[in-house]
């Protein structure tokens, strides 16, 4: 069941000079379920993702994470509060391999004994299909694994709420069904996820409710059956099969 909210969003508002890109965004998120949150680029989704995070400082509203307000804390506190993130393009340390990559999410974001960050990183590893890549360098990786390394880094950090950044962009059809599949075994560590996705059979095949955003605002909240079904959802989605 998802009964007890872990991130609460009130009247949520950011500009960037007159460009309003957020406007009064309410929403709740509950413990160990998958929110999928859709909408058209310039949406505001991902400025959404970086007050969450404090990549950005909101202008209006508040934020509640397990219970506290969420102030001005820069992102290494909030990652210490249990809020770890993807990015739309994966950022790894290009230079060093895998398994340091995961090294040092658990021990800097988590506060890890080097000790207990091995046992913990080479699980996550084997769980995301990433073992026998473990002393490759990053940069080297494919795509695919590339994202799979932006996955496993926001797990080493061990997060009670997860964002994920449009991690199926870019992939074949079948890669996406990985992807999906790694999402649902990381939903069975107990661990809350907020999902940005515009490849809709990937998110509709995972999210338990979603929400769209256009132009800042909420447009549609509920099942994916009943969003989909929803007709301003259609029309901003237009062209776009569901």
């Amino acid at each position: 069941m998802h009964d007890q909210v872990l991130l609460k969003a009130e009247g949520l508002s950011k500009s960037f000079g007159a460009i309003r890109v957020i406007h009064d965004v309410g929403f709740e998120v509950h413990t160990n379920e998958v929110l999928g949150l859709l909408g058209p680029n310039g949406a505001g989704k991902t400025t959404l993702f970086n007050l969450i995070s404090g990549d950005l400082k909101l202008d209006a509203g508040e934020l509640l994470f397990a219970g506290a307000v969420l102030q001005h804390e820069p992102p290494y506190k909030r990652c210490k509060r249990g809020i770890g993130r993807t990015y739309q393009i994966p950022k790894p340390y290009g230079g060093m391999t895998t398994f340091e990559n995961l090294m040092v999410a658990a021990m800097f974001g988590a506060s890890r004994s080097e000790r207990s960050a091995n046992d913990h990183c080479a699980q996550i590893l084997e769980d995301c299909g990433l073992a026998d890549k473990a002393n490759k360098t990053a940069g080297s990786l494919t795509l695919l694994d590339r994202k799979r390394l932006e996955m496993a880094r926001a797990m080493a950090s061990d997060p009670k709420l997860r964002l994920l950044d449009e991690i199926a962009g870019g992939l074949t059809e079948h890669e996406s069904h990985v992807l999906v599949d790694l999402v649902k075994k990381v939903r069975r560590r107990n661990v809350t996820v907020v999902w940005i996705e515009h490849v809709l059979n990937a998110i509709m095949a995972a999210a338990d409710r979603m929400m769209v955003l256009n132009f800042g605002e909420k447009i549609a909240e509920g099942t994916p059956q009943a969003v989909i079904a929803d007709p301003n959802v259609r029309r901003v989605y237009m062209g776009i099969e569901a």
